[in-house]
């Protein structure tokens, strides 16, 4: 199925990438050499830019799991990419994209978990409980689709 335009991660241009790659690399290089000050106005002012929230672990922990272009990369794209009028089909195809791996993987997942109001929506995608182990793409999202928080 194809995507609206606004569901497809945005482009982003080698040189933007290249631009926050350096100043991941600069904000982890005042973490790690203790300048704590320098830090934090580094990355009040990434984050700023970026629309995002991360915090000091986030440039410290990083290396753990992905490169620093796929850092840079995850910055340089909305924090909460919300879709209004996102349909069952598109949540669906979202879900397949994000099971397909790959360099966008992480955005559909995020795209997924902004669009419904199921609380930890990623987890019925790459960690469902056993009973969803092999469920659809759809049954994915009308499970997402179908949580109603609970007015306390």
């Amino acid at each position: 199925m194809d995507l609206r335009p606004e569901l497809l991660p945005a482009a982003v241009p080698e040189s933007r990438l290249r631009e926050l790659c350096r100043e991941i690399e600069r904000i982890e290089g005042f973490l790690e050499g203790g300048e704590r000050a320098a830090a934090e106005t580094a990355i009040a002012a990434f984050n700023e830019a970026t629309g995002h929230a991360y915090e000091a672990y986030d440039f410290l922990a990083y290396a753990g799991s992905r490169s620093v272009e796929e850092f840079a990369l995850e910055a340089a794209r909305p924090a909460h990419p919300r879709v209004p009028g996102i349909t069952r089909d598109e949540l669906a195809e979202i879900v397949r994209r994000s099971r397909a791996g790959g360099p966008d993987q992480d955005y559909y997942l995020l795209l997924f978990e902004t669009n419904v109001m199921c609380p930890g929506a990623s987890q019925l995608v790459h960690h469902p409980p056993a009973d969803l182990a092999d469920a659809s793409a759809e049954r994915i999202a009308d499970l997402a689709l179908a949580y109603r928080p609970v007015a306390l």
